[in-house]
Order: structure tokens, then C-alpha cells, then sequence
């Protein structure tokens, strides 16, 4: 299987690149996976809601350029629907099974993604009605990532 995550901003934190690191070295047993990291629009805090409309449709312009036509498109957004990680599992089991065996997951920058990537994604996945950094969501996504491989591969994992 193909992973492939699109995200939007530099990570400098070197704490979130290390567990990032470990995690993309455990899932190479089970995916080849690529990170696209894309640049982020430069955004003042007083924004307008046009300006940041604006903003994410840049950063949507050079997102949907990196997505696959072939791949199934699973877009971070808090709107999405919240999946345990065992549902997560069987359905990327069940995409593999019906090949679709390259999967994008897309995270937006600090405003989040804009309509036309909405449009695109045939998934929405909300971690939580929580809002977190951008940054930490990679580290998540890739720690859920691997833990759906493993539910699928019937490996133990801790709870």
C-alpha cells in the first residue's frame, strides 16, 4: 500500500520530527510512505474572512496539484466524521481490499483546507472537535496510521 501525506507549513519543532522519524520508519514494514510538506501562505492575525478564503485557496491550488487522480483522498477536517481506530483499520483494510491501494491524507495549514479540497476528498476524518497544530497532526495521523496496520495485520498494539 501507497500512504501519502500532503501538508501544509515547515515543522521546526525537532521533538515533533523525531517522533515523525520513528513512526514513518515503523510503517515502512507495512506502506511505502511519502510526506509532502507544501508551503504556507502568509496570513496576519486580523485576517478578513475573504483574505483567509483567500489564503486557503492558494494553499488548495498547490495541495490538489500533489493529489493522485487514482488515489483515495482522505482530507483532515474537524467537520469529518470521528472514527475509533480499530474503524479506521477496517477501513483502510476494506480500500485495500477493493484497490485502492494508494490512500492521501491531507492536512491544511493553520486556516485549514478550502472548498475545492473539500470537494476532492472522498473522506472527511476528524481526530476530534478539538482543533490542534497543523504540526502535531502529522504525528498523530502517522501514530494512527501505523496502529491501523497493525490492528489489520492482527499484531499486538498497545491500548
Amino acid at each position: 500500500m501507497q500512504i501519502t501525506i500532503i501538508t501544509v507549513g515547515k515543522l521546526k519543532e525537532k521533538y515533533l520530527q523525531m517522533g515523525i522519524d520513528e513512526y514513518a520508519k515503523r510503517l515502512s514494514s507495512y506502506a511505502k510512505l511519502q510526506i509532502i510538506e507544501l508551503p504556507d501562505e502568509k496570513a496576519p492575525e486580523n485576517l478578513s474572512e475573504a483574505g483567509e478564503i483567500q489564503v486557503k485557496d492558494k494553499e488548495g491550488l498547490r495541495i490538489l496539484s500533489n493529489i493522485k487522480p487514482d488515489s483515495y483522498c482522505i482530507a483532515l477536517a474537524i467537520e469529518g466524521k470521528q472514527q475509533s481506530s480499530e474503524q479506521l483499520a477496517e477501513s483502510m483494510d476494506k480500500l485495500a481490499t477493493y484497490g485502492k491501494s494508494h490512500i492521501t491524507f491531507v492536512i491544511g495549514g493553520s486556516l485549514g483546507l478550502s472548498q475545492e479540497v473539500l470537494k476532492r476528498a472522498d473522506e472527511k476524518l476528524s481526530f476530534s472537535k478539538m482543533t490542534f497544530p497543523h504540526q502535531l497532526m502529522r504525528l498523530i495521523l502517522l501514530e494512527q496510521v501505523y496502529r491501523a496496520f497493525r490492528i489489520i495485520k492482527g499484531e499486538p498494539y498497545h491500548k
